[in-house]
């Protein structure tokens, strides 16, 4: 899949308040925001982006959509990502967060039974630095460059980028999973992705301290990804940091969660040591682990610069 050919972008919730900042966001990065979607207020215009009141009616009227970003709120995502399918539009950024569990169920076999890449709930969407921008991502943190980014927690996806950016290190591409307990986008999908892509060289992955989906990554990595891999999970020195003394009974729903979450971090490095993918200690960390496989000369992975130096 080459995001970059994107052309046709659409936003769904373009009349919420974080629809309107980051569509015009969007598109000031150089997306093409060709139409907004908003029930209600067909007809009216974001800074010369035409509203429709569906889908529908902006397929009619632009042609065709590539990606919709959706940012409806919680109740109302359902229906707007089976209209966005509906209408036939393939790959779908679902920005909303705290969408109902069953909800969330009925997407997640609607986008897999129409072959629909279905990114989130909660996602801070898709950027390649310097050409498009898909989502509520920050730009000023990421240059062009030979390192993809797959994250869970957008915050950290940033830290990430700021860090390699500050050593002149590029990113070819950074893509957030979405935060939440249930979501649509697995890591392995991405790391085949990044696998296939030329503009990649190395990957990094930054996981969270609940759940499996880091435990299939890193087996995954082991068996069918050829590029070096730098991990990180998050959270696991909160994991492995309560005190051993005997807890009070205020204390011990807190602390008895905090052990199962140690339960499941232990089975998490156990598999990324069984597949002897570099695991960082702490974000910063990371940057000094991709440059363990950065060839000589480095210069095209030195791209650029917060100061403009290389």
């Amino acid at each position: 899949m080459n995001f970059s050919s994107i052309n046709q972008v659409i936003v769904q919730g373009i009349n919420q308040p974080l629809g309107r900042h980051y569509s015009l966001q969007m598109r000031a990065y150089g997306t093409k925001i060709v139409a907004g979607v908003s029930a209600g207020c067909g007809g009216q215009t974001l800074d010369n982006i035409p509203i429709f009141d569906l889908v529908e009616q902006a397929l009619i009227e632009v042609g065709n959509i590539d990606t919709s970003l959706i940012f409806v709120p919680p109740l109302a995502a359902k229906d707007a990502v089976i209209e966005a399918i509906a209408a036939g539009i393939k790959q779908i950024i679902l920005v909303t967060r705290e969408i109902p569990p069953l909800d969330l169920v009925t997407l997640l076999r609607k986008a897999q039974a129409t072959n629909t890449l279905l990114l989130g709930p909660s996602s801070a969407g898709i950027i390649i630095p310097e050409e498009i921008l898909l989502g509520t991502m920050e730009p000023q943190f990421y240059c062009p460059g030979k390192v993809g980014i797959i994250s869970r927690s957008p915050s950290l996806s940033h830290e990430v980028a700021l860090e390699l950016t500050q050593a002149g290190i590029g990113q070819s591409i950074a893509v957030n999973l979405g935060d939440e307990d249930m979501i649509a986008s697995s890591f392995e999908y991405w790391l085949h992705l990044l696998e296939e892509d030329s503009n990649t060289e190395i990957i990094v992955l930054i996981g969270q301290n609940y759940g499996h989906q880091e435990e299939l990554a890193a087996r995954y990595i082991k068996v069918a990804i050829s590029k070096p891999v730098v991990a990180y999970i998050a959270g696991h020195r909160v994991c492995f940091n309560y005190a051993g003394d005997e807890p009070s009974a205020a204390y011990s729903p807190q602390i008895s969660r905090q052990a199962s979450s140690a339960d499941i971090l232990e089975q998490k490095l156990a598999a990324f040591k069984k597949a002897k993918i570099s695991l960082a200690q702490n974000p910063s960390q990371i940057c000094e682990l991709v440059k363990q496989f950065l060839p000589q000369p480095q210069s095209k992975y030195l791209t650029h610069s917060l100061n403009g130096k290389t």
